[in-house]
């Protein structure tokens, strides 16, 4: 039996306070969390997304266990996601946001113009497990942390942070360059010039070995939303055609 939050004054069901609905505030807080340590902080920041994350699978539980499935849910969770993953993109570079924001928004508003309440975009077929969904989109996410990571710990992505009139060309690929911090602080001691310093020691096997696993998924999952993309598109489309036939017909 689903557990019901309910308003005292009118006895109608609280869906802001449904269990999955908490979770998903749990994960903006996270998400912003994570936001805040990014720029200096990459094991801070790291932990703090991957918490939100998980957390995505926990909401779908919570949701299917409770019977608490609600239009609100499924929309604060995408666009939970959307937000975080394109704020890490934009840290790394932009080139996937819009592929990743159009398909995503654009199949959301498909399945609910059209009428499909039942609809989201982790309802899955009974025979895929919601197992190999998650895998699957941590495994994306996976990616882009690890990219994150590597851009603090490998020469060989950023073989120099900084150009100068001095030295316009960055060194060989692979020679990482020690930064004279009074060029990006006043103070050497300052606490953003010391976690700079520290940042640019991590090792950068973990993360390039996490990168190479998963970025086959994350290959697979930007052709996954060109045919999402695609797919939504076609179903708007068939949509305009039903009710522009509807109009004709009540028109005649």
């Amino acid at each position: 039996m689903a557990c019901a939050i309910t308003n005292p004054r009118n006895g109608k069901k609280n869906i802001f306070l449904f269990y999955p609905n908490l979770v998903g505030y749990s994960r903006v807080v996270l998400a912003i969390a994570s936001l805040y340590y990014m720029p200096l902080h990459p094991r801070t920041c790291s932990l703090l997304y991957s918490a939100s994350c998980l957390l995505d699978a926990l909401d779908g539980i919570a949701a299917r266990h409770f019977n608490q499935e609600t239009k609100f849910g499924r929309v604060l969770d995408v666009v939970t996601d959307r937000c975080t993953t394109s704020c890490l993109l934009v840290f790394l570079a932009s080139g996937l946001i819009s592929l990743d924001l159009a398909s995503h928004y654009m199949y959301m508003y498909a399945t609910l113009s059209m009428g499909e309440s039942g609809q989201s975009h982790k309802n899955v077929h009974k025979s895929r497990s919601w197992k190999v969904l998650f895998t699957f989109c941590a495994l994306n996410e996976l990616f882009f942390i690890a990219l994150y990571l590597l851009s603090f710990s490998s020469p060989y992505l950023s073989p120099t942070l900084l150009q100068t009139p001095d030295n316009p060309a960055s060194l060989p690929v692979g020679t990482p360059e020690a930064l004279d911090c009074s060029m990006l602080f006043t103070s050497p001691w300052s606490a953003g010039a010391m976690e700079y310093a520290r940042a640019n020691k991590m090792d950068s096997t973990v993360p390039w070995i996490l990168a190479v696993i998963s970025f086959p998924i994350m290959a697979g999952k930007q052709i996954i939303n060109v045919i999402q993309l695609v797919k939504a598109s076609r179903w708007l489309a068939e949509g305009d055609i039903e009710e522009r036939r509807a109009r004709a017909l009540k028109g005649q």
